[in-house]
């Protein structure tokens, strides 16, 4: 299940206007026609935007009066954040064994080099 939802929400944010929108509902709840305002695109054309964002649970709409605005859902960036850290995190401990290996290598061809005598050279 959790698949899924990762999937519903890269998906999601793999649009420009979308992370733009997830961008500027961080800074504070807006409704539709706010969000719509610095598109060049129609109100419903954001209002697709906005059900897709929903769809993946990254942002909820709220009542207000005639209104309806809108809701970052940060806590569930919370799970791509998990994800995302658990491949870093992976990808780290390789570079430190590589780097252990490397290492490693780099004395041995130190100390081979202190243990050769010096090359004669010819006259």
């Amino acid at each position: 299940m959790t698949d899924d939802r990762l999937s519903r929400m890269f998906a999601a944010l793999a649009d420009p206007t979308r992370r733009d929108i997830v961008s500027r509902l961080a800074a504070g709840d807006a409704t539709v026609g706010e969000l719509a305002e610095p598109y060049d695109v129609s109100t419903q054309a954001v209002s697709k935007h906005l059900r897709v964002l929903e769809q993946a649970g990254l942002i909820s709409r709220g009542r207000q009066a005639q209104t309806r605005p809108c809701h970052l859902e940060a806590d569930v960036l919370d799970l791509a954040t998990k994800w995302i850290e658990r491949y870093r995190l992976a990808a780290e401990e390789r570079y430190r064994r590589l780097d252990a290996v490397l290492a490693e290598l780099d004395s041995t061809a130190d100390s081979q080099d202190t243990d050769s005598p010096p090359a004669q050279e010819a006259s």
